[in-house]
């Protein structure tokens, strides 16, 4: 069987990071949403979405193929219902899709009204939804107790190194290669994992639910609470708590990040800080491209939602609740605004646009550093969402 994974309405309320990626690619919990159907499926899936990323993330069409709502979080149960599916039955929670099989001829131009005219099957769980960005906070510590399970299942940790302190009933796992000088766990309020070659300098203090990536370096005396996700390749010190960090992006030294998702190829200066709490314990708005509009959360702990490849610099302060594009760059006192546009240059005092191939030349310097290439596919990508961008930044 041949899987295909696909983003709906929902992927414009989750700009800007699906500007850069499908739904699908969206890390939540240890794992990206592919990741976690791929595991549970036991096969590799493609990606429908938009024209100009297809490019990085192709689709691949056979005789026979199973298309899947990426926003879902995928369980044990839906996963048998999915293997259960006959051709031109869809499997629906409320009004939303789950999955639906089809031939290759029927998904070139596929109609979603098709949930009217072919057989619906009910499913029996009760699958949690990304609708929204609020929700990559609400769900992240379900979604990485979740991916804990299923990545340590019948696995042995490496040992826990003699100068490392743990407390707590709760579960550590530490893949190989990974390297722990003189730190101190908490597992009494969920597991933390440890990835493939990451390195936790001494006096650092992690208290779980809380997932390292692969080859991420947590600085010394940095402190972090759960539920808190730091993908592959990261640099991070400081505070930080209730956060989600894709992968590939710094926030190397002291300063408070809080209920707050960073997206890849991000760098905070030193001593940055997101506000997560408003001064009158008020819900939060955030704004949301698809309404274009700043939207109630009802969450009270909200922070700052950075796309890929923006930067700020020293001492930089965000607002509770602030929505930053992608391939930003953001310096200067006080707070910033809650809204700051893709390619935006600027600080308090106003913004300006960030000029496209000076955002393309910093974009190859970061991706050497980490001995990747910068290609004209990413190139390409980028300029899509400049352009496509370009009347928020004349707002």
């Amino acid at each position: 069987m041949n899987y295909i994974l696909f983003g709906d309405q929902t992927r414009n309320h989750l700009l800007p990071f699906t500007f850069t990626r499908p739904i699908a690619d969206i890390r939540l919990g240890i794992l990206t949403l592919r990741e976690k159907w791929e595991k549970l499926l036991n096969a590799k899936t493609s990606s429908l979405t938009e024209d100009y990323l297809s490019r990085k993330f192709p689709v691949v069409k056979e005789a026979d193929n199973i298309l899947i709502n990426s926003s879902i979080l995928p369980d044990k149960t839906i996963v048998d219902e999915i293997h259960s599916l006959a051709p031109n039955q869809t499997l629906i929670t409320g009004e939303t899709i789950i999955a639906l099989r089809l031939k290759a001829e029927d998904i070139e131009n596929l109609d979603w009204d098709i949930i009217d005219s072919v057989t619906p099957m009910i499913t029996r769980s009760k699958p949690y939804i990304v609708h929204y960005l609020s929700d990559l906070i609400e769900l992240n510590e379900k979604a990485l107790l979740n991916d804990f399970d299923l990545i340590t299942e019948g696995r042995k940790s490496e040992p826990i190194p003699e100068s490392v302190k743990v407390s707590g009933k709760g579960k550590l796992f530490i893949e190989k290669g990974a390297e722990l000088e003189h730190v101190t766990f908490n597992t009494s309020e969920g597991p933390i994992y440890i990835g493939k070659d990451a390195h936790i300098m001494e006096g650092a203090i992690l208290r779980g639910p809380i997932s390292i990536g692969e080859g991420t370096k947590i600085r010394m005396g940095a402190r972090i609470y759960g539920a808190t996700t730091i993908g592959p390749q990261c640099k991070v010190g400081g505070e930080v708590s209730h956060s989600i960090i894709f992968g590939y992006s710094n926030k190397a030294h002291d300063g408070f990040l809080g209920h707050s998702v960073i997206g890849e190829w991000c760098n905070l200066g030193a001593d940055t800080n997101t506000s997560n709490l408003k001064n009158n314990y008020e819900t939060v708005r955030l704004w949301d491209y698809q309404e274009e509009s700043f939207v109630r959360t009802d969450m009270q702990f909200c922070g700052t939602f950075m796309g890929d490849h923006s930067k700020c610099g020293i001492n930089t302060m965000f607002n509770t609740g602030t929505v930053v594009g992608v391939s930003s760059q953001i310096f200067g006192a006080g707070f910033m605004r809650n809204f700051i546009p893709s390619f935006s240059w600027g600080s308090t005092s106003g913004f300006s646009m960030y000029n496209f191939d000076k955002s393309i030349i910093t974009a190859k310097r970061v991706y050497a550093r980490r001995g990747l290439n910068f290609d004209k596919v990413e190139e390409d990508i980028l300029r899509h969402v400049y352009e496509q961008t370009l009347a928020y930044r004349r707002l």
